[in-house]
């Protein structure tokens, strides 16, 4: 984005003055956007009619900061709507990551100084008090991490959510996961049409024909399966750990009459009796494994496949830092989600005796994907939020202007891995040229 000049508010001090002074003490660079406090009074950014708006409701907002500083602080505020913002969310995002990265400030650090200032300002403005309650949509789970008890819990925090409400978000598919976008579906049929590009995708890789038996594990609301069963005339044998999801995929199976080639089940992916199948998918679920656990979720993926078997998995990455994606992901999104570079999950897939074949990046697919379904929400709001509620709405909001910046800025990415079960004699049983895969 073009360098916007900043000029600041002048006259006497008000509250959203004092506001932006606090924040701009806490990231250390000048605030890219304007604010707006709850006495009307405005201050921060100004020159462009088009730059967002943090508009502060509520003394509230800042008691969630100070009794819980930085990222998580924040989302608590913004999904009981004690601040929201006039304009794009995302924008706003994309202007304050670009504004610190201009100013090289490492990240925001929770000084002293900056605490003590912050206090200050509320006592100003009148907003020490006792600390907030919690949000309701915050996950709050119990017992061992990656126990089969609380992965089942993991899963059903999210995915559990309402079909109805992820049927208003995805296309028809109800595909969760980035689609192929290319130049044919950009133009005519969007997300729906990209969706199915990459569900196609996946089944040229595996080299699905029919009467092939293949393993979908995290099937979620079955659009792999549904799309290998009906065009590939594929057996399928799906997993997922939530209720909702097992009951959706039965109900389409039903009405495309699929039910004698997709059996789906509520299992955990080390708990099945498959074996010899011909191809395996994994389609970003292997983010919810775990790291210590994916050595045991490659392993049985080597267990399941007959000699010669492909196994594609569609998974996201991001650095050593922040490998569950931050306090807001892991606390209202993911909980216990977890992702590693690119680098160290092909290291553990070919750990596991299975020959990495091809490796696609994905990335700048995603901001597409993803404002896709930003879009559905904004248009199905007052649906959402009847569904939902809106603190969960607000979740969503939140979660995809901050998912699809991510991607887009290179902070995450996502790749399909095709590898494949060599036989004893080293036999790959592919394509010379993945050029095959594509016709």
């Amino acid at each position: 984005m073009a360098a916007v000049a900043l000029s600041r508010f002048t006259g006497s001090m008000s509250k959203a003055s004092d506001l932006v002074s606090a924040i701009e003490e806490a990231l250390g660079f000048s605030l890219p956007v304007r604010v707006r406090a709850w006495d009307g009074s405005e201050s921060g950014a100004q020159g462009i009619a088009s730059i967002p708006t943090i508009v502060v409701t509520s003394k509230r907002a800042l008691r969630h900061v100070l009794w819980q500083p930085g990222e998580l602080g924040l989302a608590r505020a913004y999904v009981q709507g004690d601040f929201d913002v006039e304009g794009d969310p995302a924008e706003a995002l994309r202007l304050v990551w670009s504004a610190a990265a201009q100013a090289k400030t490492g990240g925001t650090k929770v000084r002293p100084r900056v605490i003590a200032k912050a206090v200050l300002t509320a006592l100003k403005l009148g907003a020490i008090g006792r600390r907030p309650a919690i949000p309701q949509s915050e996950s709050n789970l119990t017992g061992d991490v990656h126990s089969r008890e609380r992965d089942r819990a993991a899963i059903s925090h999210h995915y559990d959510l309402s079909n109805d409400f992820y049927e208003l978000i995805l296309d028809p598919t109800m595909a969760y996961s980035s689609a192929f976008w290319t130049g044919d579906n950009d133009a005519v049929g969007g997300l729906g049409a990209a969706q199915i590009a990459k569900l196609d995708l996946v089944c040229r890789k595996l080299g699905l024909h029919p009467g092939s038996r293949m393993l979908d594990i995290g099937c979620g609301w079955g659009s792999l399966s549904l799309h290998a069963a009906e065009h590939y005339g594929v057996h399928v044998t799906a997993v997922t750990l939530s209720t909702e999801q097992r009951d959706y995929v039965l109900q389409r199976a039903a009405e495309r009459g699929l039910s004698d080639r997709i059996d789906v089940s509520l299992r955990h992916f080390r708990d099945l009796d498959a074996h010899d199948v011909d191809a395996v998918a994994s389609i970003e679920m292997g983010e919810h494994v775990g790291d210590k656990e994916y050595v045991v979720f490659c392993a049985a993926i080597h267990r399941y496949l007959r000699p010669g078997g492909r196994v594609l998995i569609q998974q996201m990455s991001r650095g050593d830092d922040a490998p569950g994606g931050g306090p807001f992901i892991e606390t209202y999104i993911a909980p216990d989600m977890h992702m590693k570079p690119l680098a160290k999950t092909l290291g553990l897939i070919n750990d596991a005796d299975l020959e990495i074949r091809d490796v696609q990046a994905l990335r700048e697919h995603y901001p597409l994907t993803v404002s896709a379904w930003a879009s559905n929400l904004e248009d199905n709001w007052d649906v959402a939020c009847k569904l939902v509620g809106e603190e969960t709405a607000r979740v969503w909001r939140l979660y995809l202007a901050g998912g699809s910046l991510a991607f887009e800025q290179n902070r995450m990415g996502v790749d399909q891995i095709l590898a494949v079960k060599p036989s004893p004699s080293g036999e790959s049983q592919l394509p010379r040229s993945p050029i095959e895969w594509l016709l």
